[in-house]
């Protein structure tokens, strides 16, 4: 790993446990920090007051996160009843209240509604664009803005517990899902109104918080190579997708962004696919006839500098 001007060419996931409070970009700069890593982006942003898999991206893995990003996720989250807030979380003020509270029987009857394919209205304070500014912006300005809907696939939404005032859920669903959201349209559906209490993102595609490191750790182990040691391979972010075996040819070819020749068996043609030679994930793309067709080209490792 050459150390350049700005740091180490560094390439692979550190996952992070996030703590409530700090913004998911502080946390990729810590992280850049702590490993004195060059580049640095994250798959997935929390809201400063969520916790759970927070998945860094170093390096060249930076070129996985749009694929990272279509993954599933999953959320366990606490909706409590009685009050709507204008940022749809406890973080927000209190703008109606209901003295009405649901019973656990109505709770699981509702959720049938926010299972598969939904039609969901992100939050007021969400980073939406509208007419080139962010909704979260305007929202600060006092400004509200008709958000239409979008699309989210909702894999499964099951009820952990129930309490008088408040209930557990855990949501498995898919890119640009609001949880905030989902608690607020619970809650109008109830007729008690709901905002969420707490937020925490048990997994992220391949990567779970049983992966992951809590940030007392990484600021512990800064610029050691047991920090380094918990940096996990570019490719597991392709773990849902076939590998192909490049061809020394194959190989030298993908380096340079052209089709190149690959040994696989019985992948039909346009199958998304990533290639490695030698161990090394080379690029990400389709595979058609023979031929891996790149989208994403992973440089090599660079050699380690010998001073």
């Amino acid at each position: 790993m050459a150390r350049g001007r700005k740091g180490l060419a560094l390439s692979g996931w550190l996952i992070i446990d996030k703590p409530a409070g700090i913004g998911s970009t502080q946390v990729v700069g810590k992280v850049r920090w702590a490993l004195g890593a060059q580049k640095a982006g994250h798959a997935g942003t929390l809201d400063p007051a969520a916790t759970g898999v927070l998945a860094v991206a170093l390096g060249e893995a930076t070129k996985t996160v749009p694929h990272l990003a279509e993954a599933l996720k999953c959320y366990r989250f606490e909706v409590r009843w009685g009050a709507a807030t204008s940022t749809d979380d406890a973080e927000g003020a209190v703008i109606a209240t209901s003295a009405a509270r649901p019973t656990r029987a109505a709770i699981e009857a509702a959720l049938p509604a926010f299972r598969g394919l939904i039609a969901q209205v992100p939050p007021q304070v969400s980073a939406v664009h509208v007419d080139g500014a962010r909704a979260y912006d305007l929202a600060r300005q006092g400004v509200m803005v008709d958000l239409a809907p979008r699309p989210l696939w909702v894999e499964s939404l099951s009820l952990v517990a129930a309490g008088a005032d408040h209930a557990v859920l855990e949501m498995v669903c898919g890119k640009g899902g609001y949880v905030r959201a989902i608690a607020r349209d619970l809650g109008q559906a109830l007729g008690c109104l709901g905002h969420v209490g707490w937020l925490r993102r048990l997994w992220s595609g391949p990567f779970a918080v049983q992966d992951a490191l809590s940030l007392q750790e990484v600021e512990h182990l800064a610029g050691t190579e047991a920090l380094r040691a918990h940096v996990l391979p570019l490719q597991r972010a392709l773990a849902d997708l076939p590998e192909v075996i490049a061809t020394p040819e194959g190989a030298a070819r993908l380096g340079h962004g052209n089709p190149g020749m690959v040994i696989t068996s019985g992948l039909e043609w346009g199958t998304p696919a990533w290639a490695s030679y030698q161990g090394r994930a080379v690029a990400l793309g389709h595979y058609r006839a023979g031929e891996l067709h790149p989208s994403r080209v992973f440089a090599p490792d660079p050699a380690p500098d010998r001073g």
